[in-house]
């Protein structure tokens, strides 16, 4: 059989609908730029990062989102929900009445008994709202007028990999895209030379118990590629191969990257496969990376007071300290998401030694983080999300004394905060029964906070769609959501 006409074969996949696609497009653009000047359509090529048309749906309160994830769900009983009545329960069994037969975990559900466990570390009322926090967060006590607490956040997932990738993506079936996925889906970027969503995952305390992590919390599942979220390591170069190879100069790489786009674009035109524009974006949103990447990382400019004021382990490339600092660095050059993901929280025994070390890994440059944006500026417009997947129970798993306890996972309840644009400051928003194990007043399911959070960006959830297996995918999923305007300013 003879090979297949190459020319054949072209016109043969420039079907009638690309064809007036492409011509479309290419008279289009001839024709707009005869109108408005070559000026315009330079300026309108200038933005890489360009959000959809339409978007913002309306003025946003925020321009920027910092979302600090502690993935392995913090005790919100040892930090942020104080049950001061629980410590004349201590060791009785958790009543039937309270825990009413829901769902827990295999690891705790052969237990004998549910021994109550009340928290060993003291609270005290912070700043002039009054906000609750315990002594393991000292520096957080001194941001506790900048932030609404949220005390009634639920979910649906009982265990970490489903809840992870709930609290991320608004499902917990892997495949969907992450909450910075779709932002940057939407609004885009104000920065020409870096990714418009950016990812850190900072070392944590060897001894903690740390669950693993999954790219596809800052994946963009089925939006296209170029909307997945760049992880800036912490060791050795801050991204993998942006670098050029020994021998080979900027020059050359220019003159390698402009042949590999046009052959790029010759198989665009002749496949229309969207992923084949998202590869040429990528080679060249690398190629500028090579110098703000650098720049970026570069400390050297930061004032003696504000390393200081994020900690020792700031200037430590790959710690929680440096990832904060570097966050408001972005937030500087225009970046719109960053999301910071610290391991380690999942604290099934030996819980107060161990919540003592993720805590100061944290306490400090959370604080300061806040301190820094609001000293610039920078918070006014830039959203700041504190929390973890789910909550921990009162009761203890295994042995418990009065110093050492263990707690089981918790999705009916748990705290998280937010802080910035369009937020009320120095609110604490809900209400949970003396346990910490029900909600009593004003819940907030995980999708409302993420309803929240686009609202909060000047979006409407359910106006956010793309089309994929049939149907209108949203964040927020099909189900109704509110938005929390109970503590939005």
């Amino acid at each position: 059989m003879n090979p297949p006409d190459p020319a054949h074969e072209f016109h043969r996949l420039l079907s009638r609908r690309r064809f007036f696609e492409g011509a479309g497009l290419k008279v289009g653009g001839i024709a707009l730029a005869s109108l408005l000047g070559r000026s315009s359509a330079r300026s309108a090529e200038a933005q890489v990062h360009a959000p959809l048309p339409g978007f913002p749906h309306f003025a946003p309160k925020a321009k920027r989102l910092i979302y600090l994830h502690m993935n392995g769900a913090p005790s919100q009983l040892d930090l942020f929900d104080y049950k001061p009545q629980l410590q004349k329960h201590f060791d009785q069994e958790l009543p039937d009445s309270v825990r009413n037969n829901q769902r827990i975990t295999t690891m705790t559900s052969g237990q004998a008994r549910f021994p109550v466990a009340p928290s060993k570390f003291a609270f005290s009322r912070c700043g002039e709202s009054g906000n609750w926090m315990s002594e393991l967060v000292p520096h957080m006590h001194e941001i506790a007028d900048d932030i609404a607490m949220i005390k009634t956040v639920h979910t649906d997932a009982i265990n970490h990999d489903p809840a992870c990738t709930f609290v991320m993506t608004g499902s917990e079936v892997p495949g969907k895209p992450s909450l910075g996925s779709w932002i940057s889906y939407g609004l885009g970027s104000e920065s020409n030379d870096l990714p418009a969503f950016v990812v850190f995952t900072p070392t944590f305390p060897k001894e903690s118990q740390a669950q693993a992590l999954f790219t596809r919390m800052w994946s963009s599942g089925f939006l296209p590629t170029k909307y997945d979220g760049v992880a800036l390591r912490g060791q050795g170069d801050p991204v993998l191969y942006v670098k050029n190879p020994p021998g080979v100069n900027p020059g050359d790489r220019r003159t390698m990257l402009d042949a590999l786009n046009r052959l790029n674009q010759k198989t665009h035109e002749r496949f229309g496969d969207p992923e084949t524009q998202t590869r040429i974006a990528q080679y060249e949103m690398a190629f500028r990376m090579q110098s703000s990447v650098p720049e970026l990382t570069d400390l050297s400019g930061e004032s003696k007071a504000t390393l200081e004021m994020y900690g020792p382990d700031v200037e430590k490339p790959g710690s929680f300290a440096h990832s904060a600092i570097l966050s408001r660095r972005l937030m500087e050059r225009g970046v719109r998401c960053v999301q910071i993901l610290h391991r380690g929280w999942d604290q099934h025994n030996n819980l107060p030694r161990l919540i003592e070390g993720q805590c100061r890994d944290v306490d400090q440059p959370t604080a300061a983080l806040i301190k820094d944006l609001k000293l610039r500026g920078l918070l006014e417009d830039t959203l700041v999300v504190f929390g973890g997947e789910f909550g921990r129970t009162v009761y203890s798993q295994g042995a418990l004394t009065k110093d050492n306890y263990g707690r089981d996972h918790h999705p009916r309840n748990f705290c998280m905060w937010m802080a910035g644009g369009g937020v009320k400051p120095g609110i604490t928003h809900g209400e949970t029964d003396d346990f910490s194990y029900n909600i009593t007043e004003n819940p907030v399911h995980l999708n409302d906070l993420n309803a929240t959070i686009l609202h909060c960006l000047g979006i409407d959830d359910r106006r956010f769609t793309y089309p994929f297996q049939g149907l209108e995918q949203r964040l927020t999923g099909v189900e109704h959501t509110r938005v929390v305007k109970e503590i939005l300013a």
